[in-house]
């Protein structure tokens, strides 16, 4: 492998990097129908679990386990902090590029919820 095939391989690497990242970031801050949940109100309910835990038949506790495992990866999830405008810097120095070379058209990021002033500022059109 030539050093301009190893350079090619890392720079694509680095792109998709830095375009997952992005559509992470935004999947994760989409706003979603219904009573937001808040770590407190995730505390309260495993509080209610680890209460009740002992009192429950084996079934009921398998499902009490579950769920308290995913409240907290979900406080976790909640918790975790990142920087949107370093992630979206990151995107549009890489997004025209990747798409290009991937054939990801105008309408594709649009629809996984990139906004049309980051895709502008990428250098993505809709032609």
């Amino acid at each position: 492998m030539t050093n301009e095939h190893k350079a090619a391989l890392a720079e694509g690497r680095a792109q998709g990097r830095a375009v997952r990242a992005y559509l992470e970031a935004i999947e994760a801050n989409k706003p979603r129908r219904g009573r937001k949940r808040t770590p407190e109100s995730m505390k309260a309910r495993i509080a209610k679990i680890d209460a009740s835990i002992g009192d429950a038949d084996a079934i009921s506790r398998l499902h009490m386990v579950q769920d308290r495992l995913d409240l907290v990866a979900a406080i976790e999830a909640a918790e975790a902090t990142f920087d949107i405008a370093a992630l979206e810097d990151g995107f549009i120095a890489a997004a025209g590029s990747y798409g290009e070379r991937k054939s990801i058209s105008y309408a594709a990021w649009r629809e996984v919820g990139v906004s049309a002033d980051v895709l502008k500022r990428a250098g993505i059109s809709r032609s």
